[in-house]
């Protein structure tokens, strides 16, 4: 399909750059495409569902994956930024570097400040360029590995912030709480699951009374969600792959929920997609671990998702792709224009939408 069909006009004053407090307090649009649109809130949720429904929600950690370092060769140096989005192994990690064309294969990077104290080895962390790939892409290997890379990285890195708000104002502390789900525990992320970003403990204490019950899958996201689909046509463009699992006990509960009549609500596209990765031709859903590099766009047909809960995503990205073979694209433009008029915040830390599948 042409990638220009899923264009749209979005003001700059749409994009959110805080989050509303308290989290279930934000908007939501439900669109059914049967039926169309209503304005409700976050809070609503519980007598949108039905009893026997299961939300499934995406418990990955963001990690504090952007890192600045200088790129050290023979007697000079250049200062980098680099962007963490894949784990390959204990020492290993993908990223994206900016600028790249600094970087050439066998390059040591330098990450905080040399110390000739070993109790405070830490604060310093090298890294060897293993392969350039497109886009920026390369691969690293760290001086340290496992756990202790962990904590470097976590001494030294910043949370990453999606581009369209770090752009307009730096990191702080607030983030490192607000840019995290209340249910958080699997690190891996390099980017917040952002639809379970309204949940609090009081919306789960009502959507327990109401009888819908939830699990959890774990889907690293990468920074590769936040890229541009840059090919006229949505055949030529290649999705990042992502780290997922679904657990024997999950895919069970699901599939004993789905035979019961109720409805399977991915909150967020990272578990849609891990979801649709995971199931069989005929919906019935299997344990899964590893990569996915699902790409869906309209004319997909769905086997396992009934239900999503979703932010408003970017002009021409992949994500509104998803949510146009979802509901309709013709239905999602009019409801992203309804979203625009009235006043819906975008992105990340904005508003939600409720997709009931077409």
């Amino acid at each position: 399909m042409r990638v220009d069909l899923f264009d749209f006009e979005l003001p700059e004053s749409s994009i959110a750059l805080r989050p509303v407090e308290p989290r279930d307090a934000a908007r939501m649009l439900v669109v059914k495409p049967d039926s169309g649109l209503e304005d409700r809130v976050v809070r609503d949720l519980p007598g949108l569902l039905q009893p026997g429904d299961v939300l499934v929600l995406n418990d990955t950690k963001v990690i504090p994956s952007r890192l600045y370092g200088l790129r050290m060769r023979e007697d000079t140096a250049a200062r980098v930024e680099i962007m963490l989005h894949k784990r390959e192994g204990a020492d290993r990690w993908r990223a994206f570097a900016r600028p790249a064309k600094k970087l050439h294969v066998g390059d040591r990077i330098r990450f905080g400040e040399s110390s000739e104290s070993t109790a405070c080895e830490l604060v310093r962390l090298d890294a060897e360029v293993e392969e350039k790939g497109e886009g920026g892409d390369v691969a690293l290997r760290f001086s340290f590995s496992g756990a202790f890379l962990d904590e470097a990285i976590a001494r030294l890195g910043e949370l990453p912030l999606p581009p369209y708000i770090a752009g307009k104002r730096p990191t702080d502390d607030k983030d490192r709480a607000d840019y995290q789900t209340v249910y958080a525990k699997d690190e891996g992320a390099v980017a917040a699951p952002t639809a379970g970003l309204h949940f609090t403990d009081d919306l789960f204490r009502r959507l327990d009374e109401r009888g819908v019950t939830r699990q959890f899958v774990t889907l690293h996201v990468g920074a590769g969600t936040f890229l541009p689909v840059k090919a006229d046509d949505t055949s030529g463009h290649r999705m990042h792959a992502e780290w997922g699992s679904v657990s024997a006990e999950t895919a069970q509960a699901l599939n004993e929920a789905r035979a019961r009549g109720g409805r399977i609500v991915a909150v967020g596209t990272t578990s849609l997609r891990l979801l649709e990765s995971a199931a069989h031709e005929d919906g019935t859903i299997a344990p899964f671990s590893g990569d996915t590099a699902i790409f869906i766009t309209p004319g997909y047909r769905f086997k396992a998702v009934d239900v999503l809960m979703t932010n408003f995503h970017l002009p021409r990205s992949t994500l509104f792709m998803l949510v146009s073979a979802f509901a309709g694209l013709d239905c999602m433009k009019a409801a992203y224009d309804h979203a625009v008029e009235t006043g819906y915040r975008f992105y990340s830390y904005g508003d939600a939408s409720l997709l009931f599948r077409r």
